[in-house]
């Protein structure tokens, strides 16, 4: 098992290859890009080429023999992935929709899953030159550009006015019916749009209360995050509350939910909500 001790001294390397990326993402996004349509209808641009490139390469030289599952390599098969105790999970650029909108709302998610579960992870804001980071047995952490990292933790919430982050991009009745609930369960509620894994990050650092993802997601695009929210005490989990688990036979995930601090029944709020048409 990876040790507490192992974890702090990846952390720094692993912020400053997020950084790297982002720097190379950004040379792009400030100039002109084309945007291609993947199979499955999402874009994909050079910045994600670019940058998958460059955080492969690197995790190679800096963890040889620590296998690697990036968004862009997703062809590895489970037959191989399966054999995998530890490898590091990676989205090189997730929010490419917010990345073409150019609202900033984009980040670098660089993971590393143990025994299916992320024991380190960083969110990387190339626009804002932030990174949320956080690693088992650490704690979460905030740094802004070259400042010194800030220890972030989650609010408690145990009923009243809920602050609940919702996607930018992907907003469904779902997630609708879940706040018609909420509001006649509490009597209001308040919602904080947020692209890309950020969304989990508000959470993480107390600005948010829940982050109900009742949609479509895969696992490079929750890894990071979800290590960063638990190690600020909060946790992402199944709609039932079980464990949320990598690796699994198809990179896709079920619904979750990202939740701050508190021991409020949220799962109450999803009983008879069925997926989206």
């Amino acid at each position: 098992m990876t040790t507490t001790e192992e974890l702090a001294r990846f952390a720094p390397d692993i912020i400053d290859l997020a950084g790297q990326a982002g720097a190379a993402i950004l040379e792009i996004y400030e100039g002109g890009f084309d945007v291609e349509t993947k199979a499955d209808g999402s874009p994909l641009t050079m910045a994600d080429q670019r940058s998958h490139k460059l955080i492969v390469s690197a995790l190679a030289a800096l963890t040889p023999d620590i296998p690697i599952l990036s968004e862009e390599s997703a062809s590895i098969s489970y037959a191989e992935r399966v054999a995998w105790d530890r490898f590091w999970l990676v989205d090189p650029l997730d929010g490419t929709r917010e990345f073409v909108k150019r609202n900033g709302e984009f980040t670098v998610n660089i993971a590393l899953i143990e025994d299916r579960t992320p024991i380190l992870g960083a969110v990387y804001t190339p626009v804002q030159r932030r990174c949320h980071y956080g690693y088992r047995g650490g704690g979460a952490f905030r740094v802004n550009g070259d400042g010194a990292a800030e220890p972030i933790q989650v609010r408690d919430y145990a009923g009243g006015r809920a602050t609940v982050v919702a996607s930018r991009s992907h907003a469904r009745g779902s997630v609708q019916h879940f706040l018609e609930r909420l509001r006649a369960a509490e009597g209001g509620y308040e919602v904080a749009n947020m692209g890309s894994a950020l969304k989990i990050c508000l959470i993480a650092e107390g600005q948010g209360d829940i982050y109900p993802r009742l949609g479509p997601t895969s696992e490079w695009d929750t890894a990071a995050g979800q290590c960063v929210l638990e190690c600020a005490g909060g946790k992402l989990v199944n709609c039932d509350g079980s464990p949320f688990v990598y690796n699994k036979e198809s990179v896709l995930n079920p619904w979750f939910l990202a939740i701050g601090g508190g021991s409020y029944d949220w799962y109450k709020l999803l009983e008879g909500i069925e997926a989206d048409d």
